[in-house]
């Protein structure tokens, strides 16, 4: 991928899950701003991506994708969202298959900067095949991937993620080291959002 291709990568957002350990509709909860985390999470990627930025949700979700598409987030709809998240982010890459590559982020991540959302994309228009943010020593999101493991990720399906496609792969990985602990800040209850909101704020 050639350093000018940093348009074409696309930014997808996986905002499928039912949310049912934080009790419902987590990624609407406002943060004190008023924004709701998934869109907090979907506004950094737009933030330091040029090209396009997609949301995947729930088969007929409504109340979220109307969040989503307000803000000028385009959304497309995953009809297996239940089998995992592996569903979700093979949905978005197929939507988008002519994209240079993808940054993978998660919808309830919304402490994430954008200038390290920017170092990822960076580093795959030059020439990597996967990046990640890494902060203590751990690997967070979002993630990107280049086009040629286009195949990899549509065959993705499960809870997983991409991890096996990541492990396949982990000597082409290349490691964007971050003081960014927003990479890591995953809100999967209401104490994970407390205790976010204690080291981040607002965000």
């Amino acid at each position: 991928m050639s350093a000018h291709a940093a348009r074409d990568i696309v930014g997808i957002v996986l905002a499928a899950g039912r949310g049912r350990r934080f009790g419902g509709d987590k990624l609407r909860r406002a943060l004190p701003d008023g924004t709701p985390i998934g869109l907090a999470s979907a506004r950094a990627l737009r933030a330091a991506l040029p090209g396009r930025v997609l949301a995947v949700v729930r088969f007929g979700e409504t109340n979220l994708r109307g969040e989503f598409e307000a803000d000028g987030i385009e959304c497309v709809e995953c009809a297996d969202a239940d089998s995992g998240m592996g569903a979700s982010l093979a949905r978005g890459v197929r939507a988008t298959d002519d994209a240079a590559g993808w940054l993978i982020a998660l919808g309830d991540m919304p402490f994430v900067r954008t200038e390290t959302v920017a170092a990822v994309a960076a580093a795959l228009s030059d020439g990597a095949r996967i990046a990640a943010p890494m902060h203590a020593g751990r690997r967070g999101h979002p993630v990107g991937f280049s086009a040629d493991l286009r195949d990899e990720l549509l065959t993705l399906g499960g809870d997983e993620g991409a991890r096996s496609v990541v492990a396949r792969h982990r000597r082409d990985l290349v490691p964007i080291h971050c003081d960014d602990a927003g990479v890591l800040a995953d809100i999967d209850t209401p104490a994970d959002l407390a205790t976010a909101l204690a080291v981040h704020g607002a965000g």
